[in-house]
């Protein structure tokens, strides 16, 4: 009797050890309907499928970039999604990370609760813009439009609060301190309907089409784990072409996470200028106007800035 207990311990016990991961990754991102494709991959298990049984799959929803940079030089984060002008200040800070991947356009604007407002000339110095955080691709957008419209890119960086996009949204509607607000999906169609004037839209401030939001990587886990790094573009692609397959069903699935019905749902993610592709534009651009304006303190070469698979 005693060798069978014996036995059947040791049976648990390595049943215990076989289930138990050796290691984990994880995959960072914010709000919005821009990362559905990160959602996605989460809610179908599809970069489980991809990678080693013996790794485990995180993920962390982040308020900002700030959080994001600091997460993966933590060592904290693997793989995380963000705009390209955070991405290029992290870079030109001496972060060793590239982009691997496009992840979304998605419609982005600058909405206000004054109807005095008619144009950026008419938000006065004591009136609060709420946006992700300085240097954020809101952030930046706004400097560009100031730039064609004031002859100023730096004419608001004082007026900044730094909000993530639902409290951002949350503010505006308040009233009170924040005055004008600079989102994307599915806060900038939410603040529409609640009566804000859309007073900016992404596209016309930058003057070109560009990619909200790209994968980013860094340097060693590209070098040092190149499965790893294999398995998340091919979950990526699989989830980016199960969206554009299966739009229906994306917005069912995704309906509870963003609080919203999934017709509404559907028509944010099929709308003119929303688009989940791997391509990546803008990055050139941004960083010209970013370095122009002392954003960036030193020109990146495009070749430094993408790994091999981005910039096919």
């Amino acid at each position: 009797m005693r060798k069978r207990i014996v036995a059947l311990c040791a049976l648990l016990l390595l049943a215990g050890c076989a289930g138990k991961k050796e290691r984990s990754i994880t995959i960072a991102q914010q709000y919005g309907t821009a990362y559905a494709p990160i959602a996605v991959m989460r809610e179908l298990d599809l970069l489980e499928q991809e990678l080693p049984d013996y790794i485990a799959v995180e993920w962390a929803q982040l308020a900002n970039t700030a959080a994001i940079r600091e997460s993966m030089l933590a060592g904290k984060t693997d793989f995380a999604c963000m705009a390209i002008p955070p991405f290029l200040i992290g870079r030109d800070a001496g972060m060793e990370w590239r982009i691997c991947s496009g992840v979304s356009r998605v419609p982005m604007g600058l909405t206000t609760s004054d109807p005095a407002v008619q144009s950026l000339a008419d938000i006065t110095p004591e009136m609060r813009i709420a946006l992700p955080q300085p240097g954020s691709i809101q952030h930046i957008l706004l400097a560009m439009a100031a730039r064609r419209e004031l002859g100023e890119a730096r004419r608001f960086d004082d007026q900044l609060v730094t909000l993530s996009h639902p409290d951002g949204m949350s503010a505006l509607l308040a009233g009170g301190e924040v005055s004008l607000h600079f989102t994307a999906s599915p806060y900038l169609q939410q603040e529409q309907q609640a009566g804000m004037t859309l007073l900016l839209d992404g596209e016309e401030a930058m003057g070109q089409p560009y990619t909200g939001i790209v994968a980013v990587a860094g340097e060693s886990l590209y070098r040092e784990n190149p499965k790893v790094y294999q398995g998340f573009l091919n979950a990526l692609e699989k989830s980016i072409r199960w969206i554009k397959d299966n739009p229906e069903e994306a917005a069912q699935l995704l309906a509870p996470l963003y609080g919203m019905e999934p017709d509404a749902l559907l028509l944010e993610m099929t709308a003119p200028g929303a688009a989940y592709t791997t391509e990546v534009a803008g990055v050139e651009a941004f960083g010209a106007f970013m370095l122009e304006e002392g954003y960036l303190k030193a020109e990146h070469p495009l070749n430094t800035l993408l790994f091999p698979e981005a910039a096919s």
